[in-house]
């Protein structure tokens, strides 16, 4: 009997693997892009056809069209080729126009531009402007904002509680400590209607306000439990109380080892001294500007995104009930938080960052 034509070895190149990884990863390219990079990857391991097509869930005969693609044009030989069909309305030069003013230009008379002024601008339908931006991955109309640290000590600072995270010292227990201050007891001015098939539950904008509470909270990193308390006031003796409910709630043969961030709070001679008579606290801090260092602010935000936000509270008492609620049901169910970046990765990523700013 006669044999079929052998598969052709594909030889990657360690510069094609690793635009190919970074293409696989990436979320802001099509699912189908990253598909056939994974393909070309796992092809280029010397899987069969048949073995990667098991692995991805797809065809045979898909990973057999996109090997051959990339063994001919390479990493260019993933994109989609030009289809039949109406022929282009728009030059290319037309798409570079309206790609320039978007990136380089705003309108005289507002912030951003928007796409019938756009349209207007360069004679365009608004259609082919909308299509034109989703293509480029365009979004003038949001904004995000971003808060860079300029603490001095920011990398000995990251490389302390990353440290932590990733490789927590024997015999102590680690908690995430801060302060959720302000919480309001808000009240709507009219009943809320429930949620009924095809019309979610609604609320009157606007609202009565009964008082303000401040949520001290410590996140155990290893179980996702939380220790916590509920004060009226914001200050260091309040934070003085909190230090010493966590003396009385983790087990005396442990160190422990808080991470905070810099508020004033934190650093006041009377905290110092309560520091010095229980040798086994040892606080590390989080850089200036860096909450996101700190793992108990996801907590706060699960914490608001379910019991505060659309909650209604007749007094700061009732918010403080519900608010112990919470946190008792919470720890019954604690599950931790996976921390997966490195310190370097943090950096790295700063880093990068960084120069793209002062590129632009």
């Amino acid at each position: 009997m006669a044999r079929g034509r052998g598969l052709q070895a594909l030889m990657i190149s360690e510069g094609e693997r690793a635009e190919l990884e970074r293409l696989s990863r990436r979320r802001t390219i099509s699912r189908q892009f990253s598909e056939r990079a994974r393909i070309v990857l796992e092809s280029g391991r010397g899987c069969t056809n048949t073995q990667v097509a098991e692995r991805l869930g797809i065809t045979k005969a898909t990973v057999g069209k996109w090997r051959e693609r990339f063994r001919v044009d390479r990493i260019a030989g993933l994109t989609d080729a030009p289809r039949s069909g109406t022929p282009r309305r728009l030059s290319d030069d037309q798409v570079e126009d309206v790609v320039r003013l978007t990136l380089s230009t705003k309108p005289p008379h507002a912030t951003h531009w928007s796409s019938r002024e756009m349209a207007a601008k360069t004679k365009l339908s608004q259609n082919s402007i909308l299509r034109i931006w989703r293509a480029f991955g365009l979004q003038p109309d949001r904004v995000e904002t971003f808060k860079l640290s300029t603490d001095p000590l920011f990398i000995e600072k990251t490389r302390d509680v990353v440290g932590l995270y990733l490789s927590p010292p024997e015999n102590a227990i680690v908690l995430c400590v801060d302060e959720k201050s302000q919480v309001q007891a808000l009240d709507r001015t009219q009943p809320v209607f429930p949620l009924r098939p095809g019309v979610p539950e609604r609320q009157s904008h606007d609202y009565l306000r009964h008082g303000v509470t401040s949520l001290f909270a410590a996140l155990n990193i290893a179980t996702g439990e939380v220790i916590a308390s509920c004060h009226r006031r914001h200050r260091h003796q309040e934070f003085l109380r909190f230090l010493r409910k966590i003396e009385a709630e983790v087990p005396k043969e442990l160190e422990v080892h808080l991470v905070l961030d810099n508020y004033a709070t934190h650093k006041q001679p009377t905290i110092h001294r309560w520091l010095l008579r229980h040798q086994r606290f040892h606080l590390h801090f989080t850089p200036t500007s860096a909450s996101w260092l700190n793992q108990v602010e996801r907590f706060f935000a699960e914490i608001t995104r379910r019991r505060i936000r659309r909650g209604t509270f007749t007094s700061v008492v009732d918010l403080e009930r519900a608010i112990r609620l919470y946190i008792e049901d919470h720890n019954l169910h604690a599950k931790p938080f996976v921390w997966t970046a490195t310190a370097d990765s943090i950096l790295d990523r700063i880093k990068s960052y960084c120069e793209r700013t002062l590129g632009a």
